[in-house]
């Protein structure tokens, strides 16, 4: 099976990576796709990687995975969308393009509603087998736990808070915390990690920079795939971010700022304030596990470490029962947006 790893944004790459990685076990060809902006970003320089659309036309692929909103209707292969997070909550997250023949879910949340859009629409199929990014949770859950040991010693740290909000202007909390994060740091039992989204506002990444310079306790950190964080901390911080999902599902307590989501299921506050506070109360007493496990059988209840597996298997499975797309009928205003986006 031919398959593409399509890329426009940087966060692709660490959905993605499991996916390779199963396609190497099974001996499969694959290309990877990086738009030329974010190609000084890839992190695997040394595979079949290109920025060129006629040299992933000439590829020929039988299958392309793709973690964004858009792929060229163009391309040969069985379309497959395997989505960039868990925010159900965000616009757009079940807006039917009709870009893609197969929709991989990540659990019953979504699923359910797929399966209704589906019945709708009646143009792509759903299957649900989890998602690839937190595959690392099943097969190496306790990878950084030197390295967590080690940090924590150097900064004679107690807990690791990270904070890692949304770069959306009307949802990030990024602009309002600031202060309280200054009055966190007074607490040296608290060794911070700032962790920024890549398409966060530049003012605010450097305001965050300039606080981590002054302040020995808080640390900004640049590493693209904030899995590693995940795992390391003990608490995180956010607003209306997926990431927020990515966390829950490790069993650990959240705070939220503002939080949009209609299916609030852990610690959010309304104002700006109380930031150490809450953190303190929610280390001590976490009032909000059992609800978590509500997000977990819902959100993604697999544990097993194998989404990236099932979700080759699955297009393996579709391609031999339905054939190979050689291109997907779209709308003319559709295909006019993706000539603009990709070119002809």
């Amino acid at each position: 099976m031919k398959t593409i790893l399509f890329c426009q944004n940087p966060y692709a790459f660490g959905i993605l990576e499991p996916i390779m990685q199963v396609l190497k076990e099974k001996k499969h060809e694959y290309l990877w796709f990086v738009k030329e902006p974010i190609k000084e970003k890839f992190p695997f320089k040394n595979e079949p990687f290109t920025s060129n659309m006629n040299e992933v036309k000439a590829f020929k692929s039988d299958a392309i995975f793709v973690p964004g909103n858009e792929v060229p209707y163009y391309l040969r292969g069985l379309k497959v969308q395997v989505f960039h997070g868990f925010a159900g909550e965000k616009k757009g997250h079940f807006r039917i393009r009709h870009y893609f023949d197969l929709y991989l879910t990540q659990g019953p949340f979504f699923t359910r509603k797929f399966l209704e859009l589906k019945a709708k629409h009646k143009n792509f199929d759903v299957i649900e087998t989890g998602w690839p990014k937190i595959d690392i949770y099943g097969k190496e859950l306790h990878k950084y736990d030197d390295y967590k040991t080690a940090l924590l010693k150097k900064y004679q740290a107690e807990k690791i808070v990270l904070y890692a909000p949304t770069f959306s202007p009307s949802l990030t909390s990024a602009s309002f915390l600031i202060e309280e994060f200054k009055q966190l740091s007074k607490n040296k039992d608290y060794l911070i990690l700032v962790k920024f989204h890549d398409l966060m506002a530049e003012e605010l990444v450097e305001a965050y920079k300039k606080l981590a310079k002054e302040t020995a306790n808080i640390i900004f950190e640049e590493e693209r795939n904030i899995i590693k964080f995940l795992l390391l901390a003990d608490i995180m911080i956010s607003d209306t971010s997926s990431v927020v999902y990515e966390f829950l599902l490790l069993d650990k307590p959240v705070i939220t700022f503002k939080c949009s989501s209609k299916n609030i299921q852990w610690d959010n506050s309304l104002e700006y304030t109380n930031l150490e506070e809450k953190i303190c109360a929610n280390l001590e007493k976490d009032l909000f596990k059992k609800q978590r496990q509500h997000i977990v059988s819902e959100y993604h209840p697999f544990n097993d470490g194998n989404s990236a597996l099932r979700m080759v298997e699955a297009v393996e499975s579709y391609i031999t029962k339905n054939g190979i797309p050689e291109k997907r009928n779209l709308s003319f205003l559709r295909r006019l947006k993706i000539h603009k986006i990709f070119g002809k």
